[in-house]
């Protein structure tokens, strides 16, 4: 199967935030975005909800659940009562949990997991009881040690943190051997049966060699970037683009 695009909705909620106007619509371009190809729609609330609201999570989990039953819902975050208590109020399709502090300004690394083995393992069961795919952010380093805690905590998949590989955007002599890590790592994952997705700076020009390295990643989760590009060529384009760069034919 070709590997699926979730939109980012993040970007657009913080230019939103800029004024309090409705604008640009969250819901509106996540509708395009469903419209055009996109497989899901992802959010990143954080407490001081910046960017995305904790109010927009009923509008996304409706507009998902009214016209595209078929889409999911990815809500990323870190794990505290209240990130916990929002997932159980909209039951998204899938949580990723990263390991934030709240002063982020985005995700920048994966979990530790021989350091919170124990706690993923706690927070992992009672978001299975909800019903939801865990997903864990992890590095994308070749460590298959930390993918087999992944998998031993109860996670569904891992998603593979690819800033550094995004970074190399004007060294491209630099992305070989990053690619090759995160390969080896998604190898790692793959051969236990964990799925794998990524994301985090990922572009039209970075994404066909990462999935042709990783011809089994399953989703890919993509906001600066796709926003960055619907400036210029409109979210529905934008999302077409991105598609064919993930292998899909549309």
């Amino acid at each position: 199967m070709p590997t699926t695009l979730s939109v980012n909705l993040n970007a657009i909620a913080m230019l939103r935030n800029r004024r309090d106007l409705p604008w640009p619509s969250v819901e509106g371009l996540g509708w395009i975005a469903l419209q055009s190809g996109a497989s899901g729609l992802t959010v990143h609330p954080r407490p001081d909800q910046r960017h995305i609201r904790f109010s927009d999570l009923p509008v996304i989990r409706n507009l998902i659940d009214d016209e595209f039953p078929n889409a999911e819902f990815n809500i990323e975050g870190y794990p505290t009562d209240e990130f916990l208590d929002l997932c159980a109020g909209v039951a998204p399709e899938q949580v990723t949990l990263v390991p934030d502090d709240p002063s982020q300004a985005t995700s920048d690394h994966g979990w530790d997991f021989r350091k919170h083995r124990d706690f993923l393992t706690d927070v992992t069961a009672r978001l299975k009881k909800m019903g939801t795919r865990v997903s864990l952010f992890a590095d994308g380093d070749g460590d298959a040690e930390a993918v087999a805690i992944a998998k031993a905590v109860g996670a569904d998949r891992i998603e593979l943190y690819t800033g550094p590989y995004g970074g190399c955007y004007d060294a491209p002599e630099r992305a070989e051997p990053i690619l090759e890590a995160l390969g080896k790592t998604a190898d790692a994952a793959l051969a236990i049966g964990l799925g794998v997705n990524a994301g985090h700076d990922l572009t039209v020009a970075n994404l066909p060699p990462l999935v042709r390295r990783i011809p089994k990643l399953a989703e890919v989760s993509i906001g600066h970037g796709l926003t960055a590009d619907a400036l210029e060529f409109g979210m529905a384009e934008t999302v077409r683009r991105f598609c064919r760069a993930c292998g899909q034919d549309i």
